[in-house]
């Protein structure tokens, strides 16, 4: 690709370079495969993942009161890929103890796997959702789904259908959406469309917004794996900052509406 391709892609989206670099590392472009961001191994089939390798707990202290339950569906930003130990690094784990060190007993599901789309998570959350009791639900997907060019409506559709089965399955509790971005070779009505479904799924569902979770933490070679996609456990901890205000305000709710 000629050098000023490459300057487009990348200076083209101020304050938002990672998912550009994202496509750079793809060969700037969607194959027909539509590869996307997590596609830098080998993929292995929702079937032969054991249930508790995605559920990963962190449990309050013993003898705190009743703990408030988060489940994290996302992608591999969410499992961690790529961390030493995602099980403490990643950023629902760090969520967690931000939580703990507030004085909120909690128990944290991680249910992030490399490679989803927001037709993936659809696809599987009747299976995650087995058996399964939460206080809140934060669902972190779309980023691959912007790198492929899937059509807007198809993605809203399924974030909606994503969040009708939450409110379906635990009618009280609170719901968190993660925005993300879409790369700029799509062209601006793309980019700028996929940005504005987030804010509106979470309005439509009276979720609570992240506007973007990797906020100071993407393009910031010191805070990135050697891929430059994936954040290392400092980035996590970074996406776990931004994560705690609106997650610890749900929380205070919570608890100030408890009985």
């Amino acid at each position: 690709m000629p050098g000023s391709n490459i300057s487009s892609l990348l200076f083209g989206w101020p304050h938002r370079p990672f998912l550009a670099l994202f496509v750079l590392l793809s060969g700037c472009g969607i194959g027909e495969d539509g590869g996307g961001l997590d596609d830098v191994g080998p993929r292995i089939p929702d079937s032969e993942i054991e249930r508790e390798t995605l559920l990963e707990p962190l449990d309050g202290e013993e003898g705190s009161a009743t703990p408030h339950r988060l489940l994290f569906v996302g992608t591999s930003l969410t499992e961690g890929l790529g961390l030493d130990r995602p099980e403490v690094e990643a950023w629902p784990a760090q969520v967690g103890r931000l939580a703990q060190a507030a004085g909120f007993s909690v128990e944290i599901r991680n249910a992030g796997l490399s490679g989803e789309t927001s037709a993936g998570a659809r696809r599987r959350l009747s299976w995650i959702l087995e058996g399964e009791t939460f206080d809140l639900f934060i669902l972190e997907t779309g980023a691959n789904d912007g790198l492929r060019g899937l059509p807007l409506a198809e993605l809203e559709e399924n974030l909606d259908a994503i969040l009708a089965a939450v409110r379906g399955r635990a009618p009280a509790a609170d719901i968190i959406v993660v925005g993300m971005e879409a790369p700029t070779n799509l062209g601006a009505a793309y980019t700028e469309g996929f940005r504005a479904i987030f804010p509106r799924v979470a309005e439509r569902w009276e979720a609570t917004l992240i506007p973007f979770l990797l906020e100071g933490v993407a393009g910031e070679p010191s805070l990135n794996q050697a891929d430059r996609i994936h954040p290392t456990a400092e980035g996590q901890a970074i996406m776990a900052q931004v994560a705690w205000e609106p997650i610890g305000a749900v929380l205070k709710g919570r608890e100030r509406a408890a009985p």
